[in-house]
């Protein structure tokens, strides 16, 4: 299949929900309304909603229903990169090539660009229409689960707490997990939700979520090293100058891309029981090794 076509149309999709569902540049609360915008659409693949809409897609149900959910992804995932970004975290100065928007709009607008998008995700999720109740209250839970500090908000914390300290293999495993996997996990599996998946079913979408959830960030701490800044959209190397946790400082970028291709692959044989419907998860798995942003 042709991943690159795929992503784009799924991305427009998402694109075109989230501009009409997220707040005007108007009233009272412009600057707000802004930056959450000016943060949204400031790039990227969409890959989380996109794998929301896949593993729907995958499950036999149909991708107009995970919109919104797709689209309470993207703002989980954007709200994280507001607050990465600010000084007390990562400090970064620009992101995807442009000014961080607390570069852009001062700390407090971006701090609060970050709140409101976090909350609006679930919102967003509770007036889905035409999708069963019961569902939609999985996924919100799902995705609470995932983002909260029992995902990603508990994995960057350790991540915080153990840069410039050496730690154990399995500490570095914990980080990656949750910080970035738990989110990836979340959003495969609510796919699977909305679509009705059965027990098997969503026992195979985890366990591929999983696998690539880990996967993805052990490909973005190699691409932190063989990267280029235009590539990243911004400074190459951060990870090493801030003496991160990650995997190739801990076992070399030769044994973490070895690591990551051996999860990808763990992640496709998850995948045997769906049919070609599951052909854009399969292909998803090879492009986050492949990708160079």
């Amino acid at each position: 299949m042709n991943l690159e076509q795929y992503i784009e149309e799924k991305a427009g999709l998402v694109n075109s929900a989230l501009d009409r569902l997220l707040p005007r540049e108007e009233g009272y609360h412009k600057n707000l309304h802004s930056a959450v915008r000016y943060s949204v659409f400031a790039g990227g693949k969409r890959v989380r909603p996109v794998l929301v809409l896949a593993s729907c897609e995958a499950a036999g149900g149909r991708p107009e229903d995970a919109l919104t959910t797709a689209c309470a992804f993207e703002c989980i995932h954007t709200y994280s990169l507001i607050h990465d970004d600010l000084p007390a975290m990562d400090n970064d100065d620009t992101r995807r090539g442009k000014p961080t928007c607390h570069k852009a709009f001062g700390e407090a607008t971006a701090i609060l660009a970050g709140d409101a998008l976090l909350t609006v995700a679930f919102k967003l999720i509770a007036d889905t229409k035409g999708v069963d109740c019961e569902r939609l209250l999985r996924v919100v839970g799902e995705l609470a689960h995932g983002a909260g500090y029992a995902g990603m908000i508990g994995g960057q914390m350790v991540d915080i707490e153990s840069e410039g300290r050496e730690i154990p293999f399995p500490m570095l495993e914990h980080i990656h997990i949750h910080k970035t996997g738990a989110l990836i996990l979340a959003a495969v599996r609510c796919g699977g939700i909305i679509a009705g998946a059965d027990e098997r079913r969503m026992k195979a979408l985890t366990q591929y979520g999983e696998a690539l959830g880990l996967a993805f960030q052990i490909a973005d701490d190699i691409l932190d090293i063989e990267g280029t800044d235009e590539e990243l959209g911004k400074p190459a190397g951060s990870d090493l100058r801030r003496k991160k946790a990650t995997y190739p400082a801990l076992i070399g970028v030769q044994e973490s891309r070895r690591l990551a291709c051996e999860l990808v692959e763990k992640g496709l044989r998850s995948l045997d029981l769906f049919d070609e419907k599951a052909d854009p998860l399969r292909a998803l798995a090879r492009f986050v090794v492949d990708r160079r942003s």
